[in-house]
């Protein structure tokens, strides 16, 4: 069916005016992104399509730029236009974590990680410095690799906090695998530098681990 034969109230534009994006479905929504859609297949239709074949707007928003461009209905200007608006969110959550005292609004720090480790590969430990209200000063990827004792140093964490005149940090990693738990060795690395701050009197409040979706805090597991 053609897009222009529905009525107002179930096309994706008048529907995000009239009740605001949140009432919309991730095809609704992919289809306001795609804006046409294909000879026997409106633009609603091709959206559910392509989630269907990623299973997920995550898989399809981190196709690599080949493959993205390989599905139907998409090609090299729709993936720059993507990587536009990914980049967007990520520069819009960062503005807002540096507005906001980032520990007493947890959602918008597990939003911001989310998208800055979005289809990593590999393991990356990042520090958020904090100033004396807890607004984000900056960020920063300090290790990489598997996450242990033997590759992330206090030391250099210690003197990287300092460099960046935090008052307080927030630890984060990635798991690849997408099991969000913390192992062992994260609950020893996490105390070793829990303990090497507290020397020069800046706080940890958190250690925060991004698996695909889904985030786990040291501090709310009480593990802090």
């Amino acid at each position: 069916m053609q897009l222009t034969s529905l009525p107002n109230s179930l096309r994706p534009r008048e529907k995000l005016i009239a009740k605001g994006a949140k009432a919309l479905s991730d095809a609704e929504l992919l289809a306001i992104f795609l804006r046409t859609g294909l000879p026997g297949m409106n633009v609603i239709e091709l959206a559910q399509h392509l989630l269907n074949e990623n299973q997920t707007l995550h898989n399809l928003f981190n196709a690599s730029q080949e493959e993205f461009c390989a599905q139907k209905g998409l090609g090299t200007a729709k993936y720059v236009q993507l990587q536009a608006v990914l980049e967007l969110s990520q520069r819009y959550m960062q503005e807002r974590c540096q507005r906001d005292a980032v520990f007493n609004s947890p959602d918008s720090v597990y939003d911001y990680l989310t998208i800055q480790m979005r289809g990593l590969q590999q393991e990356v430990f990042m520090v958020l410095y904090l100033d004396s209200q807890n607004r984000l000063l900056k960020d920063e990827v300090l290790f990489y690799g598997t996450i242990n004792s033997a590759s992330v140093y206090p030391r250099e964490v210690v003197k990287a906090a300092l460099k960046n005149n935090a008052a307080a940090v927030i630890f984060a990693h990635n798991h690849p695998s997408g099991i969000a738990e913390p192992s062992q060795a994260d609950k020893l690395i996490t105390n070793k530098l829990q303990q090497a701050l507290q020397l020069v009197d800046i706080s940890v409040l958190d250690h925060i681990i991004v698996g695909g979706e889904t985030c786990v805090s040291f501090a709310q597991r009480g593990l802090i």
